[in-house]
């Protein structure tokens, strides 16, 4: 059969090449076409468009890009059209997927959604679409089900949360082979994770590197995403204490004493390698002051949105600052500190539901087209 995967993120990149994995063992004449990245690609699938054309940070980007955007959805129309794939498999990114969806439910297209939009933390509006055009919904959280199937009468299937797999066979990496391999010392490491986007990794980076100084004891990597060049990270960092890994956050993590980390699926990784963390935010004045009016959460991470309490310290716009970001680096680095973090980390990742995320959603999706 023939499927069509569309991801805007690199962690849709992840799930996507893992699902198409799991497809192959289901399905042997499997064909892929996707949106994706890299890791979607090795994975055997024609790549259409790679996400970091994709990826604008925040409403005024959007807006500003707003040829380019719809562009891209007149190009995957046209694509899919030409392609006539068995059913579509959408993987978050819903600004754009939702828009894909209502047009190819009314072409005849069946519709899969892996990785649920997060209506339940704005837009909620968006449930009578997904109800009209998603045909089968697939969500990784534990309270996403009954946010569909009590509040909205969805049915949905909950998988578990994917990064449990993909995370899992990292944990007993051999740590000294792997600062050889990166030429990094015998200090121990904070790793830093300012996010995928050009846009946001230089408001984060500005800020996570200004607390260098007040930790001589350690040293500082950088996880450059694989969608940026090493010549970018370079032109933002001026300290010869601060190296730098390419497309290796999971080595990085597996290392790493603590992480200052951009808010997004990277807090949860960064929790399921059991690593200190605090969570950092900033956008532009003006999507902030938007954002902050129309999204209807207690918290950014999913750590602790997931965990319904502060697990971790979360640093928003004006608090991310120097003083602030040195003080929650400080406490993160305590024994007390690290001992109450990794107890609750171990409670979140029995909330995730255990292994199977990829395997659970092929065999799902390949039963519903046989």
């Amino acid at each position: 059969m023939k499927y069509y995967i569309i991801a805007g993120e690199a962690s849709g990149d992840l799930h996507g090449s893992n699902l198409i994995k799991a497809l192959r063992q289901k399905d042997k004449a499997a064909e892929f076409r996707v949106w994706g990245g890299d890791l979607m690609e090795a994975a055997g699938a024609a790549l259409m468009k790679h996400y970091k054309d994709l990826a604008f940070m925040g409403f005024l980007e959007v807006v500003l890009n707003l040829k380019t955007v719809l562009k891209n959805l007149k190009f995957c129309k046209k694509d899919i059209a030409a392609y006539q794939p068995d059913c579509i498999i959408f993987i978050d990114y819903p600004g754009f997927n939702l828009r894909i969806a209502k047009w190819a439910k009314i072409q005849g297209f069946k519709t899969h959604y892996y990785v649920s939009p997060q209506i339940w933390a704005w837009k909620e509006d968006r449930i009578e679409q997904i109800k009209r055009d998603i045909d089968h919904m697939h969500v990784i959280l534990p309270f996403e089900k009954s946010f569909y199937e009590d509040k909205h009468q969805m049915p949905v299937s909950f998988v578990g949360h994917p990064l449990i797999d993909a995370i899992a066979n990292r944990l007993e990496q051999d740590t000294k082979a792997i600062r050889n391999k990166y030429g990094l010392t015998d200090q121990p490491i904070i790793a830093l994770l300012p996010g995928s986007r050009q846009q946001e990794i230089k408001k984060m980076l500005a800020v996570m590197l200004s607390v260098v100084e007040a930790f001589p004891s350690h040293q500082f990597v950088i996880a450059g995403a694989p969608s940026q060049s090493e010549a970018f990270y370079k032109s933002l960092v001026n300290s010869k204490r601060v190296k730098f890994v390419s497309n290796a956050t999971y080595d990085l993590l597996s290392m790493a004493e603590a992480a200052l980390v951009t808010s997004g699926t990277a807090t949860l990784e960064t929790a399921l390698f059991k690593v200190p963390q605090v969570v950092c935010y900033k956008s532009s004045w003006l999507s902030y002051q938007i954002g902050k009016r129309v999204v209807k959460l207690d918290f950014i991470s999913l750590v602790n949105l997931i965990m319904a309490r502060e697990v971790v310290c979360e640093l928003i716009q004006n608090d991310l600052n120097t003083q602030r970001l040195t003080q929650e680096l400080k406490n993160i680095l305590s024994s007390a500190t690290q001992q109450r973090l990794k107890t609750d980390y171990k409670r979140l990742e029995d909330k995730l539901g255990g292994r199977g995320a990829s395997e659970k959603v092929a065999g799902l999706i390949f039963d519903s087209l046989t």
